[in-house]
């Protein structure tokens, strides 16, 4: 059985990079069986950054890609508590048994003496590291100390010329020599919170996690969490360093290469099923060519030996064409949901109108849908059905209200609209044969000025469907405006 881990910090929104690597964790666990688990641990121990606010957006956030946990703080486990802020005491007992041991001890090292060390590593050429002065205290002057409230950090002791190994399963055999990792390693903070690397370890071993899966900017950490591993007589789990996302210019995923948060293309209306789609991508590929796979068919098939060591480019118009395929193929009914809000904060509707219009907006929404990149679109598709004069959109339009025989065209499609008791499917079905018959135009002399004249553009949805969503009134104004003022 295999357990693996999600493990953010609630101090600000999901970054993409730690939702591929929720993403990849989730699949790991789902493709290997039903025995196996997903945890969701809250790494809450900075204490000044974390907020309630931001962990229940992570939840959110999951939940709309379709990232599902089977233990966590929200639904607890045989492993609670879930966050590491209720998990103090478990901390401390971990503590007092390396310090008994001998494996660990007090530093009461003011911030100028450890700058004094650092320089003086420098000098000497050699990596950073703390020179280890408080771990030759005695018991007495430890205890002195800390009855007098000396600032104290707890560090766990380390063998500087150890080498540390492990077999990683996306980057294989490495070697990392002990005195590269900057001496003996906090544990504890002096304002008695657990450090990352000593909180993680405890954490991992004590909720079984067998598989840690995570980016390769924690790649550093890992040496340290398996000497911690080893200090405490604990068998290490598996690692897997994802490689890191990078921009279009090759340097890491950042807000200068747009959104970076998950929650931003939410509300631009991406798809989550485009988003799980595009993230699977990113360094995994699935047997064969087809890359627009379903969420099943990526747990069938993800393997974390197919994930490879390059580093992938995150790339929009990638994402934008898997967003617009699974758009085209959702029902217009769910793209209507979608769409609203940003209709009426548009201003195009109003909430009542949004839910009171449903059949109308279903007609507006499956006549623009295929030319819609992400559901925001539709403000600017949508803008044509809604505006009661429209002005031609470029030169070309422009032009084409200006041949010959336009003004009697569109005259005459005027006549027949104020005719007629409503503009339906009756009235689109037969308008432009008795237009035709009427003008002796046809074909793009016929309705490319019709299509400029009650749209803007030269190009656009049929003209039958324009015509039933604009309806008599509007149909009307449109004509008269264009009438007036261009032909």
């Amino acid at each position: 059985m295999a357990r693996a881990r999600f493990a953010p910090s609630p101090t600000g929104p999901i970054h993409i990079g730690n939702i591929r690597t929720a993403l990849f964790n989730y699949l790991f666990v789902k493709s290997g069986g039903k025995d196996n688990a997903m945890v969701l641990r809250i790494e809450d121990t900075d204490l000044q950054r974390s907020s309630t606010e931001y962990e229940k957006l992570i939840y959110e956030e999951l939940k709309w890609l379709g990232i599902e946990w089977d233990e966590g703080p929200d639904k607890g486990g045989q492993y609670s508590p879930y966050r590491q802020s209720e998990r103090l005491d478990i901390y401390n007992e971990y503590y007092n048994r390396l310090i008994a041991e001998g494996k660990a001890y007090y530093c009461f090292c003011t911030p100028e003496e450890l700058e004094l060390d650092k320089k003086k590593t420098a000098c000497e050429s050699s990596s950073p590291r703390y020179s280890g002065r408080c771990r030759e205290l005695t018991n007495e002057q430890v205890k002195q100390y800390l009855e007098e409230g000396r600032p104290a950090t707890i560090r766990l002791i380390i063998d500087p010329e150890k080498t540390v190994v492990f077999n990683d399963v996306i980057k294989g055999r490495i070697e990392i020599d002990s005195d590269t990792l900057g001496g003996d390693m906090v544990i504890r903070k002096s304002d008695g919170m657990p450090t990352y690397n000593y909180s993680v370890v405890i954490d991992d071993h004590l909720m079984g996690i067998t598989h840690v899966i995570r980016g390769e900017d924690h790649l550093t950490n890992t040496p340290k969490q398996i000497l911690l591993y080893e200090a405490l007589g604990w068998d290490a789990p598996i690692f897997a360093h994802a490689p890191l996302i990078l921009g279009p210019d090759r340097t890491k995923l950042s807000k200068r290469h747009g959104n970076t948060y998950i929650g931003q293309y939410r509300e631009e209306g991406y798809l989550p099923e485009a988003m799980f789609n595009y993230l699977a991508l990113l360094s995994w590929s699935p047997e064969g060519e087809k890359e627009l796979l379903s969420k099943e068919e990526i747990i069938e098939q993800f393997r974390l030996d197919r994930v490879t060591r390059a580093n992938p480019v995150f790339d929009i118009n990638k994402l934008n064409w898997i967003n617009a395929h699974y758009i085209k193929e959702s029902p217009p009914e769910r793209i209507v949901e979608l769409a609203k809000p940003y209709l009426v904060k548009e201003g195009f509707l109003t909430p009542h109108q949004a839910e009171e219009r449903q059949e109308w907006l279903t007609l507006m929404v499956s006549t623009v849908q295929e030319r819609l990149t992400k559901v925001s679109d539709i403000t600017s598709l949508a803008r044509m059905f809604f505006d009661d004069q429209i002005a031609p959109e470029n030169d070309e339009a422009l032009m084409v209200l200006k041949e010959e025989g336009v003004g009697g065209l569109l005259q005459a499609l005027k006549s027949a609209v104020e005719k007629v008791g409503e503009v339906d499917h009756h009235f689109c079905s037969g308008i432009f044969k008795a237009l035709q018959k009427e003008t002796g135009l046809k074909g793009k002399k016929l309705f490319m000025p019709v299509r400029v004249a009650v749209t803007g553009q030269c190009h656009g949805p049929e003209l039958d469907k324009t015509f039933l969503l604009l309806g008599k009134e509007k149909l009307l104004a449109r004509l008269e405006h264009v009438l007036n003022n261009y032909v």
